[in-house]
């Protein structure tokens, strides 16, 4: 190993980052390894062409580089803190890798391959035989005290399997350059989708740099995972099907679990999806119940199963234990793998790494004495190197000869050749750091780019997203174009009430058409009895401002904000099914969106909600032209021209009982409203006519945004779902030809006469409510026939006696 750096041998440095970086080592702990200089000062291999790079760059030209990151993290809404709906953060990615050399990253890997055949043998004694206890190699009273021993995963693993396919272990350096290891990730090992996401960035980012930089590939080895993944399933091994399992879009993990479930194209399921029956896993889909072969679980052990194991887990499957003890299921680590985790065994793996595999252990663990080597990294200004203690978490999967059953310790486990670097100190977690690095081990000479779409190594059942998509998945897009719909809706009436409060005083009946929107927007400034609101007199200006500025906060739930989060909650479900563009719009939106207060000013408030319905239209436009036509598209269809026609309903309905009774004007909005005004004074130049009107909003089957078009539209949506070919028509038929029989049968003559008599307006309202009436329970019926799965009861017991 390499002496630490000593400041008593300074040799001239050519890099002037490098002599600045020097003199800080210097005022700090004399003798600590450092990851970038050798004991004589002199950089060590890998180093100088990074740094001639970033060097040439200069601080501007660095900060450019950084920016570019930060905006692309952004937008493909890479976020490793709390996932909610309006918090997040991403890290800043350090444009200096992590760069370990060769002999270096050896000695790491023989240790890390050991320690996974050393726990993986320790697993199968703890839940087998248990002769470690008795041996006094364990600390028996402090294990089976432990709420990570789960005693009904005792023997629960089929014979020639392995409890530990992927393993993540949280290392360092220390201060004379030894790695040592701070923590065991076997339950829910993440990381890696992050690793490739940095490395991704860095070749984007800085593509000189990285093209002609002699280092190892990450994408191998996640191929190599995938095959693993593949080689374990016990059926159907020639095309097995593969689910993530995670605990869905509020885990601070999740936008890794829709980033590794997308690249090694696998199902991204949660819980909900998936049902146990006859020891087998089934996942819910269109087509009913998939039976599923291998489990990538990113849940922690004890939430996996609230039948045997935690009761009370919203996240897991109940029986899954039970699958995976009947060999019908193989899960990526064993359930009850959590006691290997446990800090209590640290102090005893010497003594049993040498009792079961005959060799002593390559990997000490840190202790709090541990004192951490120095690595560089740049301040917030990419002006200057700094020092700082960085944490690696490196990944070991099982090669797939290996997972099969074929086990052979001299070819066990591969190791990933870099992994995921934060800075803090040893053992803090990486979502607290705010500094994450890309880790670069170095290679002989540049190594071939490896594809993210592999070679087909054998048959493959051709799919199309069709009756294989989890229900899930399907209702998130659902509702994903419902929300999309109501927020544009919204957006659409704030602006045309704020183009009225800009006119407020100048116009009697701009007045007038303002108190209506107020009404159409639910706000309930105004009295609440519609016969009071009627008499009573218009609230003032200063009132009716703040009405509709509060639409810019989050108070009111149907507000802007929050029908975004909710949009946003069903666009993170189905991360995996967006592209890239697509959800680039959606970032952008958000970014938009953050920005929203009650401060903005009247003007700015309008042009906000232009922009936004524009990013709306945009959004939506990318999901045709980029997602394949499959079901889950079909449903985001028919969600979002069901919440457009509902509300265009209640728009109409709202015209024929204003209090104020302005009459035609109020006929002008519902077209500014619909985006039909430009259509409508085409056909009919200035005048406003109620009965041409309304055969623009209601009959033109030609018009996107007439009742007719809409119904149709649906309707061929719905011919395309699964069970559309029975003979019978279920509930959400039946709803949408009653729709269209109330529209198709209406008395267009007596309708023509809607501003002259009273018989014609109240034939409009029995229309409006024959047409909502089925519309509103559209949604529930869709809900029951495809995204319930409720099943016929089943006899536990034989009724017959005994023979």
């Amino acid at each position: 190993m390499t002496a630490p750096v000593s400041t008593s041998l300074l040799a001239p440095v050519k890099h002037g980052l490098v002599e600045d970086y020097l003199n800080q080592l210097g005022k700090g702990q004399p003798g600590t390894f450092d990851a970038m200089l050798d004991g004589q000062g002199q950089l060590r291999p890998g180093w100088q062409s990074l740094l001639g790079c970033l060097e040439a760059l200069g601080p501007e030209g660095r900060y450019q580089q950084h920016e570019e990151i930060q905006r692309l993290l952004a937008e493909n809404g890479v976020i490793f803190n709390r996932h909610d709906d309006t918090q997040g953060r991403s890290w800043r990615l350090d444009p200096l890798p992590w760069v370990i050399d060769e002999a270096q990253w050896q000695t790491l890997v023989a240790g890390l391959v050991q320690r996974s055949r050393l726990l993986s043998a320790l697993y199968d004694d703890l839940y087998g035989p248990k002769t470690l206890f008795a041996a006094g190699l364990l600390p028996a009273q402090a294990l089976l005290a432990s709420p990570h021993l789960l005693l009904p995963c005792h023997q629960s693993l089929p014979d020639q399997r392995s409890a530990i396919n992927f393993h993540a272990v949280d290392v360092i350096q220390d201060t004379q350059g030894q790695w040592r290891v701070i923590a065991d990730r076997l339950q829910a090992p993440s990381g890696t989708g992050f690793a490739l996401e940095n490395r991704i960035l860095m070749a984007r980012a800085l593509p000189d740099m990285y093209r002609n930089a002699p280092l190892k590939r990450l994408a191998g080895f996640l191929d190599l995972h995938h095959r693993m993944l593949i080689a374990m399933a016990y059926y159907h091994r020639d095309n097995p099907t593969l689910i993530l399992l995670t605990p869905g879009p509020s885990s601070p993990r999740y936008f890794e679990h829709a980033y590794l479930a997308n690249y090694l194209n696998i199902a991204l399921v949660e819980g909900q999806d998936l049902v146990v029956r006859d020891s087998q896993v089934w996942l819910r889909t269109l087509g009913g119940l998939k039976p599923v072969d291998v489990v990538l679980r990113h849940c922690d052990d004890a939430y996996c199963d609230p039948l045997e194991l935690r009761g009370d887990s919203p996240l897991g499957v109940p029986g899954m234990l039970q699958t995976m003890r009947a060999g019908k299921v193989a899960l990526s680590n064993a359930l009850g793998v959590g006691i290997l985790e446990d800090p209590v065994l640290a102090d005893y793996l010497p003594a049993l790494c040498e009792h079961l595999l005959g060799e002593p252990l390559r990997l000490a663990n840190a202790d709090t004495s541990t004192v951490p080597a120095t690595a560089p990294m740049f301040d917030s200004h990419l002006q200057r190197l700094e020092p700082a203690s960085l944490n690696l978490r490196c990944f070991v999967t099982r090669t797939p000869d290996s997972a099969s059953g074929k086990r052979s310790a001299d070819n066990d486990y591969q190791v990933m050749p870099g992994g995921l670097a934060w800075v803090g100190k040893p053992g803090s977690p990486s979502l607290s750091s705010t500094v994450v690095k890309d880790v670069w081990v170095t290679a002989a000479s540049p190594q071939p780019h490896v594809s993210q779409l592999r070679q087909a190594r054998g048959p493959v059942v051709a799919t199309r997203d069709g009756t294989d998509l989890p229900s899930r998945v399907a209702e998130s897009l659902f509702w994903l174009g419902r929300y999309g719909e109501r927020l544009d809706t919204r957006a659409r009436l704030l602006r045309e009430a704020l183009l009225r409060l800009m006119e407020y005083d100048q116009d009697d009946i701009a007045d007038q058409l303002l108190d209506e929107l107020l009404l159409a927007l639910d706000i309930t400034t105004l009295n609440e009895d519609a016969a009071q609101r009627a008499q009573a007199p218009r609230i003032g200006f200063e009132l009716k401002r703040a009405a509709l500025l509060a639409q810019f906060d989050d108070v009111d739930p149907q507000a802007l904000q929050p029908l975004f989060a909710q949009l946003m909650r069903s666009a993170r479900s189905v991360r995996d099914h967006l592209g890239d563009d697509s959800w680039r719009v959606v970032h952008q939106l958000g970014e938009q969106i953050a920005t929203f207060n009650t401060h903005l000013g009247t003007s700015a408030a309008r042009r906000a909600c232009e922009g936004l319905s524009a990013q709306l239209a945009a959004f939506f436009g990318l999901c045709n032209e980029t997602m394949p036509h499959h079901f889950g598209w079909r449903f985001m269809d028919i969600g979002r021209f069901l919440d457009r026609v509902l509300g265009l309903l209640k728009l109409l309905k709202l015209t024929l009982h204003a209090p104020h009774s302005p009459g035609l004007a109020l006929w002008e909005v519902v077209l500014a409203t619909t985006d039909n005004f430009t259509a409508y004074r085409r056909r009919y130049r200035s005048e406003l006519h109620p009965a041409a009107i309304l055969d623009l909003l209601l009959f033109d089957e030609t018009n996107p945004r007439s009742v007719g078009y809409m119904l149709k539209r649906i309707e061929r949506q719905m011919d395309q779902l699964p069970g559309s070919s029975s003979p019978y028509r279920n509930a959400e038929r039946r709803l949408l030809i009653q729709a269209n029989a109330a529209l198709h049968l209406a008395d267009i003559d007596r309708l023509s006469h809607l501003a002259d008599t009273s018989e014609a307006q109240a034939a409009l309202a029995q229309l409006l409510d024959a047409l909502i009436a089925p519309l509103s329970a559209l949604s529930e019926a869709i809900s029951q026939s495809h995204f319930s799965h409720v099943e016929r009861p089943r006899q536990l017991v034989s009724m017959e006696p005994d023979a």
